[in-house]
């Protein structure tokens, strides 16, 4: 909606010159199946991929991107450059249909001979995608990649020093070989920040941050950043403040600048406003949402989801905890034993900390599993119960140790002591654990889950009956 607001800004693109070097372009069927608005879409797309090397056509969902990228793509098949689509794995056959000799492929008398790869693939260095070897790719020779779902290349932080699907795509295709124009597809180039633009800008910039100074932006970097900055400060406004006005005024001109520079963004309105629905007819309504709330089970006895979240949210998950009950003239060592520096010193991040954090996950999950099936939600709660009846039966069966034991010395591996300690990953002492209190805890858990666990089996038993 942003960018609309400049979309007018500049002359009006000349068609004519801008495809002419792509002689036949408008005797090909994919050229004569788009509508107005799609032909112009292609055609402003060239010209940034000419001028800038690269361009994102961010319309809506529904407008037809796909195939006007098609028809960029056979511009440069007519001009004899070379076509990498990248895709995700679920959108591989709308892609490889086009280029098919395939009684459903409309398109055939154009001749689609673009390759196609998926997303996943750049993360492989052999094997086969499709009749494509990956092993022997040549992928510094292609002049233009088609990204579909570019938002998926957001993010480009490696992990573990490994390189990233973003990282080749950069080096081996981008970087390497002749010049290669990049045309991204996605109807949500920003997802979750306004940053997000910035790694896929890169993919146009070869990682130049200064590529488009000429233009009026001296820094992509500077320019996303000071956005963002800006977004989260409208963010806080009171209500009455928040408004698309305060926040077009909040963002400045350069972001937009930014946009009106690389991408092509229309809505539905757009298309209706400037367009009419002459040559496509009109838009089919968006119908509201019909949220059904439909009864657990048939007999409507189980209880309601917001009463089973409310029992799930008193659960202690005891079982998973136990540096909660370590007494405190012993916590300053497991502290010390499980304890992560952080921030180069400047912060002590605690395993007891990290427990906390598991706990609040687990609440989630098992309403997740109440959410996906009365029976996925059973199978989780008669695991709980499991893993309590063991360290209940554990605590149960042990013994005061005569020594005293010091847990930043004593070696956990030692099969001598496996009956003085609880945890996996985490290893505690159970004479070093307020047992009378987590006892206490535990079996408040288990009847809680019991009752919940004895509620779903009766939905099982009367579907099973049914």
């Amino acid at each position: 909606m942003l960018h609309h607001l400049f979309s007018g800004r500049g002359a009006e693109l000349d068609e004519d010159s801008i495809i002419k070097s792509a002689t036949g372009i408008r005797n090909t069927v994919v050229w004569k199946k788009l509508f107005k608005f799609q032909r112009d879409g292609v055609v402003g797309a060239i010209d940034k991929l000419n001028r800038f090397g690269g361009c994102i056509i961010a319309d809506s969902v529904g407008l037809g991107k796909t195939f006007e990228a098609l028809a960029i793509i056979k511009y440069h098949e007519l001009r004899n450059d070379r076509v990498l689509v990248l895709c995700p794995k679920r959108l591989r056959d709308n892609w490889t249909l086009y280029k098919a000799n395939d009684q459903r492929n409309f398109l055939a008398p154009d001749r689609f001979n673009y390759d196609v790869l998926n997303h996943t693939d750049l993360s492989r260095d052999d094997g086969s995608s499709g009749d494509i070897d990956l092993a022997n790719v040549n992928w510094g020779n292609y002049d233009l990649v088609v990204i579909d779902e570019s938002h998926n290349f957001r993010n480009k932080a490696a992990h573990n020093d490994r390189e990233t699907r973003y990282g080749r795509l950069m080096t081996r295709i981008i970087k390497a070989g002749v010049k290669t124009r990049v045309l991204m597809l996605s109807a949500t180039p920003v997802n979750n920040r306004l940053a997000d633009l910035k790694n896929q800008i890169a993919f146009v910039t070869e990682g130049d941050d200064s590529a488009l100074m000429a233009h009026g932006i001296p820094s992509i970097e500077s320019t996303t950043r000071l956005a963002q900055k800006q977004f989260n400060r409208w963010l806080d406004l009171d209500e009455a403040e928040r408004t698309p006005g305060r926040l077009i005024d909040m963002l400045g001109f350069d972001y937009f600048s930014l946009l009106d520079l690389l991408t092509i963004a229309r809505s539905r309105k757009h298309v209706v406003k400037y367009y009419g629905t002459s040559e496509t007819g009109r838009f089919p309504d968006r119908l509201k949402p019909i949220n059904i709330k439909a009864d657990v089970d048939r007999t409507g006895e189980f209880r309601p989801i917001r009463d089973i979240n409310l029992e799930i949210r008193k659960l202690h998950l005891a079982v998973y905890a136990p540096l909660r009950y370590v007494m405190p003239q012993k916590q300053a060592a497991y502290d010390t034993k499980y304890g992560t520096q952080v921030r180069g010193g400047e912060s002590f991040f605690r395993q007891v900390d990290r427990e906390e954090s598991l706990i609040h996950l687990l609440r989630v999950n098992v309403l997740k599993r109440m959410e996906s099936a009365v029976t996925s939600f059973a199978l989780t709660v008669e695991r709980q119960l499991a893993d309590i009846d063991r360290t209940l039966a554990r605590i149960d069966a042990h013994v005061e140790s005569i020594d005293e034991l010091d847990v930043t010395d004593i070696d956990f591996d030692d099969p001598t002591i496996e009956s003085l300690v609880v945890g996996n990953k985490v290893k505690v002492l159970l004479c070093d654990v307020d047992l009378l209190r987590w006892k206490q805890d535990l079996v408040e858990d288990r009847n809680r889950l019991a009752t919940l666990l004895a509620q779903a089996r009766q939905v099982d038993r009367v579907a099973t009956q049914s």
